[in-house]
């Protein structure tokens, strides 16, 4: 058990993670046409319901990249409910 001495003392704050790791936008990017590369080939080759999974997951990460756009546009604005760090 921790005496009091030790328990008043303040953990370091933690490091930042890797800038890989934060790089949402090209991972969603290179998601979003990963999928769109297996619509296209799904399409002329594929399973009718292998065209359709790629389908929504080129949807998907449109809507994802889009609200990313949103979440930075607001961050820049200055508005106090956007994600900061973006």
């Amino acid at each position: 058990m921790a005496s009091k001495k030790e328990a008043g003392k303040s953990l370091p704050a933690p490091p930042p993670p890797p800038a890989g790791l934060v790089g949402l936008p090209r991972i969603v990017t290179i998601g979003t046409a990963a999928w769109l590369v297996v619509l296209v080939v799904a399409l002329f080759t594929g399973p009718h319901i292998l065209a359709w999974t790629a389908f929504a997951g080129a949807v998907l990460g449109g809507i994802g990249q889009a609200i990313m756009r949103w979440q930075r546009a607001a961050a820049r604005r200055g508005s106090k409910t956007a994600q900061q760090g973006l």
